[in-house]
């Protein structure tokens, strides 16, 4: 009888033990994720309704324009990059460089009439490289597009405002390798937030049909929502 009391007491003491420390826990990965919480909790609200509402982006000022290349022009996209940093006095980047090639347009990859390949079949047209290059941050985006062969580039250069840069920190724009870091520690703090939520009420509520019925009755619609096509 002694035995079996005293088992039963180390086992609401260990339950207690992980009680305490999943709610200490808890309370630390909140308070690291609480002001990236409400940033993200802001902006994910603006991104949810934009479309719907037709919400457009506050203090947004956007500016295109040409630039004319020297001759001759830039041989690759570092050179092309490190030319347009220096004449547009850019202090950093660019965050993103990427080459499209050139490939064939893909409508007129069949000859008129079903013809075969011989004498009188259309030759694709070819699209030729494209350069990208952005520069800057969420607040201030310079972003760049070159065809090569062409004697200038397309730049379009956007002012953001307060509500654009925390959609654009949402989403990711123009942000450097320790910020995508940092928003995966925001990320895994989430999940543990979850499952240490669940485990605190678990430990803590005695009305545990309810609690599973509520919980199972929101997985059911997520994932309704989510396979099912919404419209309005």
């Amino acid at each position: 009888m002694a035995a079996a009391t005293v088992a039963g007491a180390n086992r609401v003491n260990r339950r207690l033990t992980l009680v305490r420390w999943v709610r200490k826990t808890h309370g630390w990965f909140g308070l690291w994720g609480a002001l990236l919480g409400l940033m993200f909790g802001l902006s994910g609200i603006w991104l949810n309704h934009r479309s719907v509402m037709k919400l457009e982006l506050p203090d947004q000022k956007q500016v295109n324009a040409q630039i004319a290349l020297p001759d001759p022009a830039p041989a690759n996209i570092a050179a092309m990059s490190q030319w347009l940093k220096d004449t547009l006095k850019i202090d950093r980047g660019p965050n993103v460089a990427r080459v499209e090639r050139a490939h064939a347009v893909p409508w007129t990859e069949r000859t008129p009439g079903g013809g075969g390949a011989g004498e009188g079949a259309a030759r694709p047209l070819q699209q030729p490289e494209r350069w990208v290059m952005n520069f800057g941050g969420p607040n201030h985006l310079v972003q760049a597009e070159y065809w090569v062969g062409n004697k200038s580039l397309s730049v379009r250069t956007t002012q953001n405002g307060f509500i654009a840069t925390l959609v654009n920190l949402h989403k990711g724009t123009a942000m450097p390798v320790p910020w995508i870091l940092l928003i995966d520690t925001l990320a895994g703090s989430m999940i543990f937030l979850s499952v240490s939520g669940v485990i605190l009420w678990w430990e803590t509520h005695r009305k545990r049909a309810v609690g599973i019925t509520i919980f199972a009755v929101a997985v059911a619609a997520t994932v309704a929502l989510a396979i099912s096509p919404l419209e309005l």
